[in-house]
């Protein structure tokens, strides 16, 4: 008997189709991988539903062959990333194409079969061409385990590159090539042999060997650890020894009951820096695998996710855990998905946003921490806000979702006082750890650029070394410098294709542009005289590192923690395990220190310009100040000795500083949610920003000031108010002019209609692209 399947294609043209399965086929399942025909192709698609009418005037193709016995996803991931599709206006395809690893995708496959009778390897092509009763036999050995999906040699086989050290390097400044694959390796991770040659050209084998004989990179299959999908984790540590204060006591008896409920609850617990918000999380953890169900934590960055699972990891010695997030190979990936899909055991999983998409079988708890970072949103590729996914998978699986911050989302906060979900408080820090005392000084009469702090910073600042304890000092601009300028025309050096400042990296010794990646290597000339008079102005960790070695004795032992010096992991646990040992005294870095890392030692926490995105072109520019500047200061007097904040700005005026300098959240909350009412922003209405572009230099140019109008009259029509279409805060980005419009709406139905409507009436598919940023986070 013939059943009629839709599966999904998770490659271009991402459609769904109705394909026949005959009955010479293995048993087949939603949530399966299968390969089928398309045009003179095979590709691999993702079984849907059954249906019952094929559509018509269409004749069918057959099904060729599962991938697996076991689907490797479940129905609950699959509504899931249909609903994503559905509210970001995507097609299925195009969600399973960013959520799969790559080689589930990939059709170049063949398959194994342990009989005598038949050939020892299959292609797709040849089961497509057996006669029924052969394929018979096929799926009595199939269906026996004798038969396996098996990748071609030259991918089972596959060589990574990956660095020996961090820049700069000893290479001379001509050998562009060697350096193109040293910058490329750095910025995306160690990547495969033939994976450079496909992007790069043939060139690079020659060059990759002389990188290798300089040891400057290393050369090898990934390791055996890298396809177990288990992260190494430390063996020694704290025990469940922990006795809860009293408040904690209170929030873990709240989320014990919650994990009782039969259906899905949300709770925020909302508790300042350092009340120990950690334990709670891990003692509901361990409860709900107690329960059978599987836990998985968020955190909003990669360092975070290294600290939280080195700290956890002795707490639940004999759990089955992963760590998991986006810069992993893509080996130890497919390990850690394929071991979720097809044991249904429970599971702890540490990760940043992506590994919600992990095919967890069972979930029972879902914790967001720092639930206010940006970080949990995606703009790039699928657009998606984790904390909105995780609502949503929580609901379908009857899930407990707990949202963790010390100073949490403005829009957050507002649904919990209008009663979407309970607030669990935490208001003391625990042991006798107090809240740091918070001091703002001014620094608008300091002029000198080699003079990054005031008189009264620095002399703290060597107090404390002195003393032999540790100072965090943050400056949320990476590089050296942030503009290069030239003194014989005096103009910056820009980005060709971006029109903004490219930022010197002293230790690489490029310029580079924060927004492409296109770099160069200095010292170079100017771009618009061709002088060689570029003088590097303004300051980034990198530099304000060098300032700070300069200020403090010569044997004080300094760290830099950035985007730049953790791009290896290795190095990244390095750093973090280091200033956690007392190693170092001082560690100087961006927002990535802000974000939950607990050092006891530290007593001084110094802000270098506090004022650094005060002033964007962003309704979200206070919030963010705020929050970045709140839980920076949290991160001093987490041990038995008092700590000190001192936030430098140049504007010592500007009201927030009260708030952030007594960190009362619900002060500030109160005083941005009247100015969120009285302009309309959320959570007072739906924010979408649509972005467009077009080539640079384009000639159909003419044809989008009449666009524009009609998007403006379309969302008049439809009762929205269109601000915009106007030139974005970046008018120009990776070769393509930009324009932003932004839309108010009361429902995110009409504005999806309404953007429905832009694609409709594009005059040029080809030329002009339209994007959706529903509730965006970024308005540059």
């Amino acid at each position: 008997m013939t059943t009629l399947w839709q599966a999904c294609l998770a490659s271009p043209p991402y459609s769904i189709y109705t394909y026949e399965a005959p009955a010479d086929l293995p048993k087949l399942m939603e949530g399966q991988r299968v390969l089928v025909p398309l045009g003179r192709s095979v590709r691999v698609a993702f079984l849907i539903e059954t249906v019952e009418t094929p559509p018509e005037g269409v004749e069918l193709k057959s099904i060729i062959w599962p991938l697996e016995r076991d689907p490797l996803l479940n129905s609950n991931h699959f509504k899931l990333y249909r609903n994503i599709g559905a509210r970001q206006m995507q097609p299925l395809g195009k969600v399973l194409e960013n959520v799969v690893p790559k080689r589930f995708r990939s059709a170049k496959v063949s398959f194994k079969v342990a009989d005598r009778a038949l050939p020892a390897r299959l292609k797709a092509l040849d089961i497509g061409r057996m006669p029924a009763e052969k394929r018979m036999e096929l799926v009595k050995i199939y269906d026996e385990g004798r038969m396996n999906v098996s990748l071609p040699a030259a991918i089972e086989k596959e060589e990574y590159v990956s660095l020996t050290s961090d820049p700069p390097w000893p290479v001379r400044p001509n050998a562009a090539r060697q350096l193109q694959i040293l910058e490329f390796i750095f910025e995306n991770g160690p990547r495969e042999k033939g994976f450079l040659k496909n992007i790069m050209g043939d060139w690079t084998t020659g060059v990759i060997k002389k990188l290798h004989s300089d040891s400057l990179v290393k050369i090898g299959p990934p390791p055996e650890e890298e396809r177990n999908p288990a992260e190494k984790c430390a063996a020694t540590g704290p025990k469940w020894d922990f006795t809860p204060s009293e408040q904690q006591q209170g929030a873990i008896d709240e989320l014990l009951a919650a994990l009782d409920e039969p259906k899905s609850t949300v709770k925020l617990l909302h508790g300042i820096t350092g009340s120990g918000k950690t334990l709670v999380y891990m003692t509901a953890a361990r409860k709900c695998l107690e329960q059978g169900k599987s836990v998985i934590v968020l955190v909003p960055e990669i360092a975070l996710a290294y600290a939280l699972w080195n700290g956890i990891c002795p707490l639940f010695p004999d759990a089955r855990k992963y760590l998991y997030h986006g810069y992993q190979t893509p080996v130890r990936k497919e390990a850690i998905f394929r071991a979720l899909a097809e044991d249904d055991s429970p599971a702890l999983i540490v990760g940043t946003r992506s590994a919600l998409f992990l095919p967890v079988r069972n979930p029972g708890l879902i914790i967001v921490d720092e639930e206010h970072d940006e970080s949990y949103k995606q703009e790039e590729r699928l657009p998606y806000q984790a904390k909105e996914v995780a609502y949503v998978l929580a609901h379908m699986t009857g899930s407990l979702l707990v949202l963790g911050s010390a100073t949490p989302d403005i829009k957050t906060f507002h649904a919990a006082q209008q009663g979407a979900f309970e607030v669990i408080s935490m208001e003391k820090r625990v042991g006798k750890s107090m809240l740091p005392a918070v001091k703002v000084v001014d620094t608008s009469a300091i002029k000198n650029p080699e003079q990054p702090f005031a008189p009264e910073t620095e002399a703290r600042l060597k107090e404390v070394v002195a003393k032999g304890e540790q100072a965090v000092v943050m400056l949320n601009r990476r590089g050296f410098s942030p503009l290069i300028y030239c003194t014989d025309c005096e103009e910056p050096f820009k980005c060709p294709h971006c029109n903004v400042s490219m930022t010197y990296h002293k230790g690489r010794e490029r310029v580079i542009c924060h927004y492409c990646g296109n770099a160069y290597h200095f010292p170079l000339p100017c771009s618009i005289c061709g002088g060689s008079n570029l003088l590097p102005l303004g300051g980034g960790t990198e530099r304000l590192e060098e300032q700070v070695a300069k200020a403090l004795p010569p044997e004080t032992k300094i760290l830099r923690m950035d985007r730049d010096s953790t791009r290896r992991q290795e190095r990244l646990d390095e750093i973090l395990k280091s200033f956690a040992r007392g190693d170092a005294q001082v560690l100087v870095g961006t927002q990535m220190l802000s974000k939950g890392h607990n050092f006891p030692g530290v007593t001084l926490v110094v802000v270098s310009e506090g004022d650094l995105g005060l002033n964007l072109p962003d309704y979200r520019s206070a919030e963010r100040t705020f929050q970045l500047l709140v839980q920076v200061s949290g991160r001093a007097g987490r041990g038995e000795k008092p700590g000190e904040v001192i936030i430098q700005t140049r504007n010592p005026q500007n009201p927030i500083w009260g708030a952030v300098t007594s960190a009362d959240y619900k002060t500030f909350f109160e005083k941005e949610i009247e100015k969120r009412r009285r302009f309309r922003y959320p959570p007072f209405t739906k924010l979408t920003l649509i972005r467009i572009s077009h080539p640079m230099g384009w000639e159909g140019e003419h044809l989008c000031p009449p666009f524009f109008s009609q998007i403006r009259e379309a969302a008049k029509e439809s009762g929205i108010m269109a601000m915009g279409p106007v030139p974005a805060p970046l008018a120009q980005l990776r070769g393509r002019k930009r324009f932003n419009c932004l839309l108010k709406s009361d429902d995110w139905m009409k504005t999806r209609e309404l953007y429905a409507q832009i694609l409709r009436r594009n005059p040029d598919k080809k030329q002009i692209r339209i994007t959706m940023d529903l509730d965006p986070v970024n308005m540059l």
